[in-house]
Protein backbone atom coordinates (compact mmCIF):
# COMPACT_ATOMS: atom_id res chain seq x y z
CA UNK A 1 0.00 0.00 0.00
CA UNK A 2 1.30 3.42 -0.93
CA UNK A 3 1.42 6.45 1.32
CA UNK A 4 -0.60 9.75 -0.03
CA UNK A 5 0.91 12.62 -0.39
CA UNK A 6 -1.13 14.78 1.67
CA UNK A 7 0.71 17.97 0.65
CA UNK A 8 2.67 20.42 1.97
CA UNK A 9 2.51 23.63 4.81
CA UNK A 10 4.17 26.41 5.33
CA UNK A 11 3.71 28.72 8.58
CA UNK A 12 5.29 32.01 9.34
CA UNK A 13 5.27 32.71 13.58
CA UNK A 14 7.11 34.69 15.66
CA UNK A 15 9.91 32.97 17.76
CA UNK A 16 11.47 34.58 20.68
CA UNK A 17 14.83 34.41 19.89
CA UNK A 18 15.16 33.66 16.32
CA UNK A 19 12.62 36.45 15.34
CA UNK A 20 10.29 35.40 11.96
CA UNK A 21 10.39 31.95 11.52
CA UNK A 22 9.12 30.48 7.52
CA UNK A 23 9.09 26.45 8.16
CA UNK A 24 7.79 24.44 5.37
CA UNK A 25 6.63 20.88 6.57
CA UNK A 26 4.46 17.71 5.65
CA UNK A 27 0.71 18.39 6.02
CA UNK A 28 0.42 15.26 8.72
CA UNK A 29 3.24 16.96 10.75
CA UNK A 30 0.92 19.93 11.40
CA UNK A 31 -2.77 20.89 13.13
CA UNK A 32 -4.34 23.69 15.21
CA UNK A 33 -4.94 22.32 18.94
CA UNK A 34 -6.39 24.49 21.64
CA UNK A 35 -5.34 27.89 20.08
CA UNK A 36 -1.67 26.30 19.29
CA UNK A 37 -0.50 25.38 16.09
CA UNK A 38 1.69 21.92 16.84
CA UNK A 39 4.13 21.08 14.86
CA UNK A 40 6.06 17.47 14.71
CA UNK A 41 9.58 18.06 15.16
CA UNK A 42 11.12 14.40 15.30
CA UNK A 43 10.87 11.74 17.58
CA UNK A 44 12.11 11.47 20.60
CA UNK A 45 15.06 8.29 21.62
CA UNK A 46 12.21 6.37 23.11
CA UNK A 47 10.11 6.67 20.20
CA UNK A 48 7.61 9.56 21.27
CA UNK A 49 7.22 12.32 18.80
CA UNK A 50 8.50 15.54 19.69
CA UNK A 51 6.12 18.31 18.95
CA UNK A 52 6.87 22.21 19.45
CA UNK A 53 3.43 23.80 20.16
CA UNK A 54 2.84 27.63 19.02
CA UNK A 55 0.40 30.34 20.33
CA UNK A 56 -1.79 30.85 17.53
CA UNK A 57 -1.43 34.80 18.43
CA UNK A 58 2.52 34.29 17.84
CA UNK A 59 1.63 32.79 13.78
CA UNK A 60 1.31 35.31 11.39
CA UNK A 61 0.23 33.05 8.32
CA UNK A 62 -0.08 29.24 7.44
CA UNK A 63 -0.17 27.88 3.72
CA UNK A 64 -1.31 24.79 3.29
CA UNK A 65 -1.55 22.52 0.11
CA UNK A 66 -4.39 20.59 0.10
CA UNK A 67 -5.59 18.14 -2.22
CA UNK A 68 -9.44 18.26 -1.02
CA UNK A 69 -10.44 21.81 0.21
CA UNK A 70 -13.85 20.17 1.41
CA UNK A 71 -11.94 17.71 3.55
CA UNK A 72 -10.68 20.17 5.45
CA UNK A 73 -13.38 22.30 5.43
CA UNK A 74 -15.16 19.36 6.94
CA UNK A 75 -12.40 18.75 9.89
CA UNK A 76 -12.71 22.31 10.44
CA UNK A 77 -16.55 22.05 10.56
CA UNK A 78 -15.92 18.54 12.85
CA UNK A 79 -13.62 20.60 15.44
CA UNK A 80 -16.85 23.39 15.88
CA UNK A 81 -19.05 20.74 15.98
CA UNK A 82 -16.89 18.96 19.04
CA UNK A 83 -16.11 22.01 21.10
CA UNK A 84 -19.94 23.07 20.72
CA UNK A 85 -20.85 20.09 22.21
CA UNK A 86 -18.34 19.96 24.77
CA UNK A 87 -19.69 24.05 25.99
CA UNK A 88 -23.24 22.40 25.96
CA UNK A 89 -22.25 19.91 28.08
CA UNK A 90 -20.20 21.93 30.63
CA UNK A 91 -22.81 24.69 30.60
CA UNK A 92 -26.52 22.46 30.64
CA UNK A 93 -24.71 19.26 31.92
CA UNK A 94 -25.55 15.68 30.95
CA UNK A 95 -23.77 14.29 28.00
CA UNK A 96 -24.20 17.14 26.00
CA UNK A 97 -27.14 15.57 24.11
CA UNK A 98 -30.61 18.02 23.45
CA UNK A 99 -33.36 16.49 25.30
CA UNK A 100 -36.12 15.75 23.52
CA UNK A 101 -39.72 17.03 23.65
CA UNK A 102 -40.60 13.81 25.78
CA UNK A 103 -38.10 14.59 28.59
CA UNK A 104 -39.01 15.20 31.81
CA UNK A 105 -37.94 18.27 32.56
CA UNK A 106 -40.15 21.34 31.65
CA UNK A 107 -38.87 24.85 30.82
CA UNK A 108 -38.59 27.62 33.74
CA UNK A 109 -39.98 31.21 33.69
CA UNK A 110 -38.00 33.57 35.16
CA UNK A 111 -39.30 36.65 35.48
CA UNK A 112 -37.02 40.16 35.78
CA UNK A 113 -38.24 43.63 36.79
CA UNK A 114 -36.50 46.51 37.42
CA UNK A 115 -36.53 47.16 41.77
CA UNK A 116 -37.34 50.97 40.88
CA UNK A 117 -41.13 49.43 39.66
CA UNK A 118 -41.17 47.44 43.10
CA UNK A 119 -39.72 50.33 45.50
CA UNK A 120 -42.29 49.10 47.92
CA UNK A 121 -41.56 45.18 48.27
CA UNK A 122 -39.14 45.20 50.98
CA UNK A 123 -37.66 41.66 49.83
CA UNK A 124 -33.84 41.75 48.78
CA UNK A 125 -34.48 39.20 45.74
CA UNK A 126 -33.29 41.93 43.05
CA UNK A 127 -36.79 41.39 41.47
CA UNK A 128 -36.00 37.71 40.38
CA UNK A 129 -39.23 35.16 40.46
CA UNK A 130 -38.34 31.86 39.82
CA UNK A 131 -41.64 30.13 40.01
CA UNK A 132 -42.54 27.07 38.00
Amino acid sequence: MTDKDLGTATIVYEDPEDGTIEQTIQNEHIAYFQDHWILKRDEGEEGNDRVRRIPSQRVYYVDRNVEEFEDEVRTVRTQVENVASDLRSKILGGDGEEETSSGSSSPVEIEVTDERENDDDDTDDGGISTER
